[in-house]
């Protein structure tokens, strides 16, 4: 099995699993329309995730929720399969179209892409509308804090 992570202010965390973030705002990895979860395989990476979109730095509860899902659930992505400029911010729309089509093609439930902010450890995607999210273990939400000396 595997573990990942989401953080997500404390008054999202009922919703935290229905892609309407990323449905209204898209990301990274997916354009306005398309629902998607963003989710971290380490709550460090997540807390990481997390403050690179903090700006200026406000401070609000928390939450961490933990998920366990099964390998045989996943795609993978590595990084040499991803476009040259995939690192790039403002995300361009190259990486867009890679959440998006995999959305619409409902391949998995779970998408893994290394996360651009330390390379070497992966983000999970989930997919809410897939036949198997429902196989996504979701776990009860956790108080959690950022230490103020990283805002």
């Amino acid at each position: 099995m595997r573990r990942a992570w989401r953080i997500v202010k404390e008054k999202h965390s009922a919703t935290a699993f229905d892609g309407e973030g990323a449905w209204l705002f898209g990301g990274r990895w997916n354009s306005r329309g398309t629902r998607l979860v963003y989710t971290s395989a380490t709550l460090s990476l997540a807390a990481l995730e997390s403050l690179v979109h903090l700006n200026p730095p406000v401070a609000f509860k928390y939450v961490a929720i933990p998920i366990e899902f099964d390998e045989a659930l996943v795609e993978i992505v590595a990084a040499a399969g991803l476009p040259a400029d995939w690192t790039e911010e403002p995300p361009p729309p190259s990486t867009a179209k890679i959440g998006d089509l995999w959305v619409k093609e409902s391949r998995s439930a779970v998408l893994e892409l290394p996360s651009v902010i330390i390379q070497a450890e992966p983000n999970y995607l989930l997919n809410p509308a897939h036949p198997n999210f429902k196989k996504i273990a979701i776990g009860k939400p956790e108080p959690f804090s950022f230490d103020p000396r990283l805002l």
